[in-house]
């Protein structure tokens, strides 16, 4: 049967029929395996070796351009520029052992989300396909150079990233990209393109919508819901993950979120940075550096190996901010070592304040420096880039310098 990609077709294959359109295949589905999307939206690979017969429907019942990206490109419109580093987002089935897989190629990133080429003109780098979990200080690198070469020729960067990592890596290209030209982007999806419930294609389709703004700050773009109604743009260094799987895992902490998008547009929630004409690169990393959370018997013996190896510790430590007592003396050690101390609190939300107690006033005594209400990760990447870039990190990470620090904070419930 000279059946061709689709056609709507009726499978036989073990004693069963089931109907669905011939979709394209990609780098994970290979030449033996017939890539199918029912009836149900779910696509499933079956083996061509056990198919018994195709019986085709209906021919072309998807137009190709609906499912296939090698067609001429929209000159009009938009310039926006996608940087592929992986992730779910940029997952496929891989049917043959049934595992997710990054894609390999840009065109296998568009693929199954071809509209956003219709209203956009999409420039696409395949950066590296890798998991959230696998980025290192030299992929921030990497990605703060290429966003850096394309912004002020393009109207918006996506950069599709693995959720689990994500804050840390808009944080740390916040600090090395300022004054930005146009917003940095970045998107993600708890679920893969090709599964029907996948959040992937309206985290991206509707991120495009702020081509259209003056917003200029980098920001994690993801569902605001459970539903599939709207996103929530969160600043990227006061944004963090807080749920495992669901669509709406991604909050804004200690401030409200950016914006909102629908359907409708992009209506904006709180003060945000504007565009500038003049964006700067400052993209070196000191490595060197360690996030430690206290925790009760936490040993001075592993806080002093620890310390002795790295040039600077985030503490985060409990409620306002504070640590055992018996860590204060290795504390002071280090810090006349020169390394630098600075203190969050794994409560996320609210501020240190090491005023209050005889303990934090001690944590005050030995030189550790309080970093208000800034995340735990946000203050781990950017000692990294203050001491890369080589500021005074006592005077430089109090300050508030692309919306880490917040003055007037927000409760942890907020509506939209």
């Amino acid at each position: 049967m000279d059946y061709e990609e689709g056609d709507y077709v009726e499978v036989e294959f073990k004693g069963e029929k089931i109907r669905g359109i011939i979709m394209p295949k990609h780098s994970f589905s290979g030449e033996d395996i017939l890539l199918l999307k029912l009836d149900n939206g779910y696509n499933i690979g079956i083996k061509k070796d056990h198919i018994n017969n195709i019986k085709i429907i209906s021919k072309k019942i998807i137009e190709e351009k609906t499912y296939t990206v090698k067609r001429e490109i929209k000159k009009e419109g938009k310039k926006v520029t996608i940087i592929n580093t992986g992730g779910t987002i940029a997952s496929f089935i891989d049917y043959k052992t049934g595992a997710v897989k990054p894609a390999k190629t840009q065109e296998e990133l568009l693929l199954l989300m071809p509209e956003l080429t219709e209203n956009y003109n999409i420039n696409g780098i395949n950066l590296f396909s890798i998991l959230s979990e696998n980025i290192e200080p030299e992929h921030w690198v990497e990605i703060a150079r290429n966003v850096y070469r394309e912004i002020k020729n393009s109207d918006s960067i996506i950069i599709t990233h693995g959720t689990d990592t994500m804050a840390y890596s808009a944080s740390m290209i916040a600090f090395m990209i300022q004054n930005l030209s146009s917003p940095v982007i970045f998107v993600g999806s708890q679920r893969s393109s090709d599964r029907p419930s996948s959040d992937a294609y309206m985290n991206l389709l509707y991120s495009l919508k702020l081509s259209y703004t003056d917003l200029g700050e980098v920001v994690v773009s993801m569902h605001g819901s459970t539903s599939d109604d709207y996103l929530l743009v969160h600043r990227g260094v006061k944004v963090r993950k807080m749920h495992t799987s669901r669509r709406d895992a991604f909050k804004s902490i200690n401030t409200f979120p950016i914006a909102k998008i629908d359907n409708e547009g992009v209506k904006f929630l709180s003060e945000y940075i504007k565009r500038s004409d003049n964006p700067i690169l400052m993209d070196k990393i000191e490595k060197k550096v360690s996030l430690l959370y206290f925790y009760p018997n936490m040993d001075p013996e592993i806080l002093h190996d620890i310390g002795s190896r790295v040039k600077g510790i985030i503490l985060a430590g409990t409620g306002l901010g504070h640590v055992s007592t018996k860590l204060l003396e290795t504390l002071r050690d280090l810090i006349k070592n020169d390394v630098f101390i600075g203190v969050t609190s794994q409560c996320l939300y609210g501020t240190v304040n090491l005023n209050v107690y005889s303990t934090g006033r001690e944590m005050l005594k030995a030189g550790i420096i309080p970093l208000g209400d800034m995340l735990p990760e946000v203050a781990y990447v950017k000692l990294m880039w203050v001491l890369g870039n080589g500021f005074d990190p006592k005077e430089t990470m109090p300050k508030n310098l692309v919306g880490e620090l917040t003055d007037r904070r927000v409760g942890y419930e907020y509506r939209i």
